[in-house]
């Protein structure tokens, strides 16, 4: 793990390349604290901050190949690089390292663009091959690791984070309307758009090159499932195969994400995923295993005694964060800072912390058990689906619609509703055609948060329609899926990279240079788990059947048959009964929210008294809180300091390097 920086076409003057691609890489120190290099070419540079994790000694990047022809700046592992090594000596090459950066420089000698495709790994990388004068970008499939870029007419300038692009002369931050009425959707803009204007995102599973003739981007890898056919019996022969495959492949994709030169922790939360991970990872380390936890000191979000069941079963070395509302509320601004996106809920704000103890703890690699709801159906909005769908079937029935009451235990207030309120929460009118129709109570809770913009941004948004610009973006053969296939694909697809392995995840772990790993993301057992049977991944109403039958033997029976209890936070109550957050709170005055421009103050001021006097209000009301504090926040951070940057000298004027330029083309790299 890593941070990466650079510049293609760009004309920076060879006396300030080096001194503007150590300003890029600072922004990223905290991604990779072992050290740091650069690389010029003309109008080409390369940077890169390192988390040393394979060969500590000689992994040093920008990397090059025997002739210096070739060279990457790399962020991420390659889990496979010991098999693709091997081939690649029989192949007849040399190499001088034993790291896996250097695997991608002779694999691209062999299959340029497509090395990609051979990459069993979380990935953001870029390589200059000086022979064709091409900058190729790359990410992994899922989106595991960040990579952000900005395009003009004379060039493109690329980083793992935000931040470090904004050191470019003539890229200031300024918020895009679009990206925020998105996040107020969606909870995260999508990609290619980010909050910030003109900058955008390589989209997961993407390659693109950057060459004299312009620039291009391609797909080589997505979620897909098959079509949907008839709901067939099956067998318990079948059954027990697919269980048995399941089961080698996660274990394997457990062993070779052990691979590193330094010690791997785990996360342990005391759910199924994560107990099934760290009693994986038992299998292959000999040692006590290092595991690492949080606790919160509100009990309705407190798992801590299903935490300490699988410590005492493992036989785990473990430690645990207290998460208090204080440290929420304390922890907002640092968490936007490293996140460089407003969020809606406050869950990445224990990440946080809990990467940071792993850090004090001498750890730089852990591993989660994320991933396994979206690849084995284990999200309650699965299930919401499922009932819904089944009630819609026959609308006239009044025993159907009691079935509501069964999905959302953890929510008391959503329980105490009357059935006709539950009806009308969960979309009992919803088209079942509708292609999101599985997501659709949660998109219309969340954009209920908009109704506080001000009248300006309503109008810069003008009429665009988020729900039609997803549904836009969906593949060809998604209206062939199975219902749970197509509920699959938008929390893949879509959530997992724009939220859960962002704010939630690499952002929050590499603020303290610590890199997590996904075994349920392995993209073999993704593609073996999407050909299962639907039924056998959601039976009835038990979420992830197939994956608990898989690791019977791995797990206590009161963790292995525990119900899905999502990861969450206290939310508007972190604040407003918080000793530490009147700072962060003078985000939300008058006088702040209308020098931002982005927020009814009115409106904003008539919530907060509501959640002050209600501090457990419902999701809608603490989605809509949390999102316009962190915007206010955002807006601090990125777009209202005078950002100071030292001069430098370019061969055309900076406006003129960033200003104009066409939209990336979609096409073959």
């Amino acid at each position: 793990m890593c941070g990466i920086a650079g510049y293609f076409g760009l004309p920076v003057a060879p006396e300030e390349a080096r001194a503007l691609l150590s300003r890029m890489i600072e922004t990223l120190q905290h991604r990779g604290p072992d050290g740091n290099g650069t690389y010029v070419d003309g109008d080409v540079g390369l940077a890169h901050a390192r988390l040393s994790i394979i060969d500590v000694g000689g992994g040093r990047q920008p990397m090059c190949n025997e002739d210096g022809t070739v060279w990457i700046s790399f962020n991420g592992e390659v889990f496979n690089y010991v098999e693709l090594r091997e081939e690649l000596i029989a192949r007849g090459h040399v190499f001088k390292t034993r790291s896996d950066t250097e695997v991608i420089v002779h694999l691209y000698e062999e299959r340029g663009p497509d090395c990609v495709e051979a990459l069993n790994g979380d990935f953001a990388f870029a390589i200059w091959d000086q022979r064709r004068q091409r900058m190729m970008l790359a990410r992994d499939r899922v989106g595991v690791r960040p990579l952000y870029y900005a395009q003009r007419d004379r060039g493109i300038a690329f980083a793992s984070e935000v931040k470090a692009l904004l050191e470019l002369p003539g890229i200031d931050a300024s918020l895009d309307p679009i990206a925020l009425d998105q996040m107020f959707t969606f909870w995260f803009p999508l990609a290619p758009r980010t909050p910030f204007k003109g900058i955008s995102e390589l989209p997961p599973g993407h390659v693109m090159i950057a060459s004299r003739d312009g620039v291009t981007t391609r797909r080589y890898w997505q979620f897909s499932y098959p079509d949907a056919v008839e709901d067939r019996p099956v067998s318990a022969r079948e059954e027990a195969r697919l269980t048995e495959e399941v089961r080698e492949m996660l274990l394997d994709a457990v062993r070779i994400r052990l691979r590193a030169d330094v010690p791997v922790g785990a996360y342990l939360s005391g759910g199924l995923d994560s107990s099934i991970t760290t009693a994986a990872i038992g299998k292959f380390v000999p040692d006590q295993l290092r595991s690492f936890s949080v606790a919160f000191e509100t009990p309705e979000y407190d798992e801590s005694v299903f935490q300490e069941e699988m410590v005492a079963a493992l036989g785990l070395r473990h430690s645990v964060t207290y998460c208090r509302d204080d440290d929420i509320a304390g922890t907002l601004p640092e968490l936007i800072r490293h996140t460089e996106r407003p969020i809606m809920r406050t869950a990445p704000a224990p990440m946080l912390l809990l990467s940071r103890l792993v850090s004090e703890n001498g750890i730089k690699v852990v591993m989660t058990g994320e991933g396994a709801d979206e690849v084995f159906a284990g999200y309650d909005v699965f299930k919401e689906a499922k009932v819904r769908r089944f009630c819609a079937a026959q609308p006239g029935s009044r025993l159907r619609p009691l079935l509501l009451r069964k999905l959302y235990p953890y929510m008391p207030r959503l329980q105490g509703q009357s059935q006709r309120y539950l009806e009308a929460f969960f979309g009992s009118q919803d088209a079942l055609d509708d292609p999101l129709y599985s997501h659709l109570p949660r998109f219309r809770t969340s954009a209920a948060a908009k109704g506080f913009f001000s009248a300006d941004l309503r109008a810069s948004i003008g009429d665009y329609d988020a729900l039609a610009d997803l549904r836009d973006q969906l593949p060809a053969e998604f209206g062939r899926w199975h219902p749970l296939s197509q509920a699959q694909y938008l929390e893949s697809a879509y959530l997992l990279p724009g939220y859960i392995l962002s704010s939630q995840g690499d952002r929050v772990a590499m603020a303290n240079g610590v890199e997590g790993r996904f075994p349920f993301l392995d993209h073999r057992l993704i593609e073996l788990a999407s050909r299962i049977p639907p039924r056998l991944k959601l039976k009835g109403l038990t979420e992830k059947h197939i994956l608990r039958r898989s690791v019977t033997d791995m797990l206590p029976e009161g963790i292995a048959k525990r119900t899905k209890q999502p990861y969450r936070a206290p939310e508007s109550r972190a604040f407003l009964r918080s000793r530490v957050s009147a700072t962060v709170l003078d985000h939300l005055s008058p006088a702040n929210l209308d020098a931002a421009g982005y927020f009814d103050s009115k409106l904003v001021g008539r919530l907060v008294t509501k959640c002050e006097k209600l501090p457990s209000t419902g999701f809608r009301d603490n989605l809509a809180f949390v999102g316009i504090l962190s915007t206010q926040v955002w807006h601090e951070t990125f777009t209202k300091p005078a950002r100071g940057r030292r001069g430098m000298s370019v061969a055309t004027s900076a406006s003129e390097a960033f200003s104009g330029g066409a939209s990336v083309a979609q096409g073959n790299a």
